[in-house]
């Protein structure tokens, strides 16, 4: 079954603004937040709420987890194309903010991601690979 081209990036940051990132197990080297495409059915915050729990063992219940009604449309990049229908070229990424009271342990998932770190959202900007991952985390100040 073909992946559906619509997708969340949550920012999960802490009250003073510390970010977590996630390194991708299919590409070494490539940080970023929690990303994740729409199942079938499911609502973005539904997805938001799935992709948190998913990539990081958090329930999303209990803090504050915010739309913060950005979209994005990039094209989808080459190597991972084939997740999608034939046509499929575009996706787009609906932005949220997980805000939690401070730094925690989270359990990664180990098909998905190889580690975990916590940064201070300058840090975190310029680490991450994709472009609008660094724009939604220089945006934070703005959120919070």
């Amino acid at each position: 079954m073909f992946k559906i081209p619509v997708s969340v990036l949550v920012i999960i940051h802490t009250v003073d603004l510390q970010v977590l990132l996630l390194e991708r197990a299919d590409h070494p080297g490539y940080w970023q937040s929690v990303t994740g495409s729409q199942d079938s059915g499911e609502t973005l915050l539904q997805t938001a709420m799935r992709e948190v729990f998913e990539e990081t063992g958090l329930s999303s219940a209990g803090y504050v987890l915010t739309n913060w009604q950005i979209e994005n449309r990039y094209e989808i990049y080459q190597e991972w194309r084939w997740r999608y229908g034939p046509d499929v070229r575009f996706n787009t990424e609906h932005v949220f903010g997980l805000c939690l009271p401070d730094v925690r342990a989270i359990k990664i998932s180990a098909r998905e991601h190889l580690n975990y770190i916590w940064l201070p959202w300058q840090q975190a900007a310029e680490k991450v690979f994709s472009r609008s991952n660094a724009e939604a985390i220089l945006d934070l100040p703005e959120r919070v």
